[in-house]
């Protein structure tokens, strides 16, 4: 479901040596950020890190303190009229104008001076496509929370923007709500406009819905690329760590092979690790829990390059799955494994383990 552009096409939207200070302090700092026609780019990060200032910037509701913002070739500012028309934005608590649902869905339309007919068939199919079509004549402080998200983004869809931000949609919204708006905003939102920013502290979010994704820390734009790249390939241990993956202790390279390296770990085991370095370097080791395949010691070796005898030291339950922490002569594992293998396996406190890991699984980086 990739929409990404070729690369050499100009982006429709970019912003260069982006930064915005407050109180002293840079909250966005950002050399190069692009946006492409036809593609959904999610800006990730942590919260405070600087992810909706950096949207404010690029929408053009804010003019940073130096860095200038591209749209279609030519350099914009913050009144450039053209670029308001074209982008549209949906803010973590969506503003409702006093109302109707249906007069709030048309108000953009009726601002723009769409045709009367057209901007009413326009919002009933706005309405329509996020399933808020009964609420039409509701009272828009009747809504709750999930129903007044989707009135913003049908009200945002009418439009029919070149480039629409969504900045954190699910952040206030329950889980089931939440599950709901996303399978929405994967099959309506993405085909509704050319190009969309969403904005989330999410992973899990983020590599459903985008198409590629900007990792952000301290208002830095870190690493940029499809959601397989940035989860397969961290580029810095914030990355890996951010996405889901957990540390090993801290090793040493003690062996360099073609594409791979030999770590010994401060608590005295070797693992191999696809990666680059140097005999000597001091490094850190990263996996991610899911990666870590559990088996009874008697199991036949798997072609994992590192396996391990370990014990069972504690069981959390996590819905349909069980996150295990499994003991390993100094080192603990978190491992992440489904109920249903916790109950083939017989695994409890104290039970002898196999635990393995592939080599192009682990990531290592400067300790």
């Amino acid at each position: 479901m990739n929409r990404v552009q070729e690369s050499g096409v100009q982006p429709l939207l970019r912003g260069e040596d982006l930064v915005r200070i407050y109180d002293g302090s840079r909250v966005v700092d950002v050399r190069s950020i692009e946006v492409h026609a036809g593609e959904v780019l999610a800006v990730l990060g942590p919260n405070g890190a600087g992810k909706s200032t950096l949207m404010r910037l690029l929408a053009a509701l804010e003019s940073p303190d130096s860095g200038r913002l591209v749209y279609k070739g030519r350099e914009v500012g913050r009144d450039d009229p053209e670029l308001r028309r074209a982008a549209v934005a949906v803010l973590q608590r969506p503003y409702l104008w006093r109302g109707t649902v249906f007069q709030n869905v048309e108000y953009g339309l009726k601002v723009r001076r769409v045709p009367v007919s057209e901007r009413r068939a326009r919002a009933r199919s706005a309405l329509e496509a996020l399933d808020i079509a009964h609420l039409a004549d509701a009272p828009v402080d009747s809504l709750s929370g999930g129903e007044a998200q989707r009135a913003a983004l049908a009200r945002a869809l009418a439009i029919e923007p070149e480039i629409l931000f969504l900045d954190e949609p699910t952040a206030d919204l329950d889980v089931t709500v939440r599950r709901r708006l996303l399978e929405d905003l994967e099959r309506v939102v993405r085909h509704s406009a050319p190009a969309i920013v969403l904005i989330t502290h999410d992973p899990g979010e983020a590599f459903a819905l985008a198409d590629r994704v900007a990792v952000v820390e301290g208002g830095r734009v870190i690493q940029t690329g499809i959601p397989a790249d940035i989860f397969e390939a961290p580029a810095t241990e914030f990355v890996a760590s951010f996405t889901g993956a957990e540390f090993m202790l801290d090793g040493e390279v003690a062996e360099v092979g073609e594409g791979t390296l030999t770590v010994r770990l401060d608590s005295g085991q070797l693992l191999e690790v696809a990666g680059a370095g140097e005999v000597g370097d001091r490094v850190r080791v990263a996996y991610r829990p899911e990666d870590v395949i559990i088996a009874p010691p008697s199991t036949p070796a798997t072609s994992a390059r590192n396996r391990f005898a370990g014990v069972v030291s504690r069981l959390h339950p996590q819905g349909g799955l069980v996150r295990l922490r499994v003991e390993i002569d100094g080192l603990s594992l978190e491992v992440v494994i489904t109920r249903h293998s916790l109950e083939n396996f017989r695994l409890e406190a104290g039970t002898l383990v196999s635990a393995q890991i592939k080599a192009t699984a682990l990531h290592v980086f400067p300790a």
